[in-house]
This record gives structure tokens, sequence and C-alpha cells, in this order.
């Protein structure tokens, strides 16, 4: 049992820091205040590679893991991005993973390297407006016609649509009236994001105002059978193989910000003088810092522990379940104690920390609430009844 990263890993680590540098606090701050996606930064990865870490070397990737991709995502919202850097890419990272499995030789050839280059900008449209994480219960349809498909319907808390070329849709092909189980007739599409039949409003919200949350408005949009990825009715199966990844990363992402937190709290304790002291030699300030940092440290095992499952082929749901859990409690309590330890300063948009701490409700609360996943864990490890 080793715990260490290996040394390519340890440089993968070092590798994002240093390239991250070049976006700094006033950077982020920006994108921040000004609601535009960070372009330049996300060209900068695709150039330098980065984009396809976790994508197969014959389309271009690096053919790497879930654990090289957690990572580097932990370090690229370690850097002082937080959920707004690693947002901006995510969806590059792994959110393809169905199509890698389960698409047609052309469809990856078609998908993947401009996805790995950059080149695409894709979005995930599954969730909808009185549905929530009760996924079986979608009403958008994908009613078949001649070549293909015609999609209407409505989609919710959709990341980056104002910036996607492409986008991956859960649609229902089959009424749920008309199946034998009710996670049969979804079918899942990759395709182009057509905004002459797609309505795309924003939402506004309290944080992580870089990476634009839209809801879709779909009227006749028309997605040709070569889109569809893999067997009609059997999207939910395929969704499935894609939701422990996206857990791992974005445990991953939350721990990231939370140590920035404590380490931009741990600064500022060792340089503000109150009564002729640091306030960081007082232990009302070092007890909870430390405390938050045990806790990430936690978390972040597990999440590797789920990461290194995953690459080896074992079921992961448990582990990466509570990595989810344990990321985003903590990550946000680490956000959280790192403002209060700074007093007003904390609450100043100047030094970063009231950023990270609205930014922080993102993981602890998507793409699965906290008490779902308990939940979860309550039915698979402790054998509990069902609640949902």
């Amino acid at each position: 049992m080793d715990f260490s990263y290996s040394p390519d890993q340890r440089e993968i680590r070092e590798a994002i820091l240093q390239h991250c540098a070049r976006f700094d606090d006033d950077y982020w701050l920006s994108r921040d205040r000004d609601g535009t996606f960070p372009h330049d930064f996300y060209a900068s990865l695709a150039d330098a590679g980065w984009l396809g870490i976790a994508m197969p070397e014959v389309y271009g990737g690096s053919g790497l893991g879930i654990t090289e991709a957690a990572i580097m995502m932990q370090a690229i919202a370690e850097s002082g991005g937080g959920m707004s850097a690693a947002s901006g890419v995510h969806m590059n990272i792994f959110g393809l993973q169905p199509v890698v499995l389960f698409g047609t030789e052309d469809q990856k050839a078609r998908a993947i390297p401009r996805i790995v280059s950059g080149e695409d900008k894709t979005c995930f449209a599954v969730t909808e407006p009185n549905t929530g994480l009760n996924t079986t219960a979608l009403k958008t349809r994908a009613t078949r016609t001649e070549g293909g498909y015609l999609v209407n319907g409505e989609k919710m808390w959709i990341s980056t649509a104002q910036v996607a070329s492409k986008c991956l849709l859960l649609a229902r092909t089959t009424p749920i009236d008309e199946v034998k189980r009710k996670t049969d007739g979804l079918s899942l599409f990759y395709t182009d994001f057509d905004r002459a039949k797609i309505e795309v409003r924003k939402i506004a919200k309290m944080g992580r105002h870089a990476i634009d949350s839209n809801m879709l408005f779909i009227t006749d949009w028309f997605i040709p059978e070569e889109d569809r990825i893999g067997a009609e009715g059997e999207g939910f199966r395929i969704i499935l193989h894609g939701l422990n990844p996206e857990r791992v990363l974005l445990a991953a992402e939350a721990v990231g910000l939370g140590r920035v937190a404590i380490q931009k709290a741990a600064k500022y304790a060792t340089e503000r003088i109150v009564f002729d002291r640091p306030i960081g030699q007082n232990q009302g300030i070092q007890h909870p810092l430390a405390k938050c940092w045990a806790q990430l440290e936690a978390a972040n095992l597990m999440m590797l522990k789920a990461a290194d499952l995953f690459d080896k082929g074992e079921d992961c749901g448990i582990e990466a379940n509570a990595a989810k859990y344990l990321a985003g409690e903590f990550g946000f309590e680490a956000c959280h104690t790192a403002m209060l330890s700074m007093g007003g300063m904390g609450y100043a948009a100047e030094y970063h920390v009231e950023r990270y701490v609205r930014e922080s409700l993102i993981p602890r609360t998507a793409p699965v609430s906290p008490h779902m996943i308990l939940n979860f864990l309550a039915e698979k490890v402790l054998g509990l009844p069902k609640s949902y």
C-alpha cells in the first residue's frame, strides 16, 4: 500500500501548478467580476496538450488514468483558479468517457481529437427543471424521424452552454409507460449544439461566474442517427460509467480549493499583527485551520483510493461517492474557516477567499447532493432499506 505519488505523477502536479501560475489571483477575480469564460486559460491548456490527459493515445490523448486526471484537476483548483478554472476544462478531461467506451470507431475519430485539441467545447445536458436527480423521469423526448431524431424539451443547470459547440445529451426515446424498467428507453447522443433550435438562457447565480449555467429550451432539434452513442434505449446504463470518475474529479477539485483557502488564511495569520503578535500565534486561529488541513488530507486519500480502484477496473462506487461527500463537506469547511480566520478581510474580494467560499458550494451540492450520497452509502455499505 503506497500513498505517495510516482515521479510522473509528481511531475504532472508541478507542471500544472507552474502552468497555472501564469493566471494569477487577479486574473480569476477579473473573470469572476466580468463573468466571461476563461478562453485564454482554456486555450493554454489545450496548446500544452493537457486536455487529453485521460483520452486514448490513438486519438491524440496521453492515455493516462483517472488518478493522473484527478492530480491535474486538483492542482488547477489549488492554483487559485478554483472551480472557475476546473469547470472550464472539466468536460474535456473525462466527460467523453461514454463515447470512448461505447462509441463507434467513426464517432471516436470525429469527437475525441477535437476535444483533446480544444477545438470543441462541449456541455452535458441531462438535468431538467422538474426531475432533479430522478434521471429516469426525464421528459425531454427524442422522437424517431427520417435519418435520426427530433428533440423537444427543457434542460436546466447546463454548464458552458453559452460557449459550447457540442453537446452530450440524454433524452427519452421510448415513453416511460412503454418500457419494462424505468431505466430503459433513454438514449445518449453526442452532437452539434444547434443554436437555431436551442434557446439558451443564462442563470444568475452565487459563484463561479466565469462558467455559465443555463436553461435550455429545445424545439425540433434534429440529431442524425449516427450521433447516437450506443444502442437506442441504453443511455442510462451508458452514462453510469461516467458517474464515478466524475465524482473522483470533483472530490479532487474540492480538496484543491480547500487547500488554497487554508494556504491564504495561514499566510494572512502569519502577517496580521494584533495586540503586538501575529494572530496565527493564537490557538483559536491555529486549531481550526489545522483541523481543516487534516480533514482535507483524509478526503484526498479516499479520492486517491477511488481513483486507483477505477484505474484497476474494479468497482469504486462506494469509494467515489464517499470521496465526493468528504471532499465537498471538508472543502466548504476549509473555505469558510479561512474566511473566518481572516476576519473582515476574509469577506473582501481582493483577498480572494470569499470567492472560494462561494465556489466551494458547487462540489458540495452538485452533481449529487450530500444527502443522496448518504442515502447511497446507507444502502450499499450498511444494508439499510433504499430510501428513494
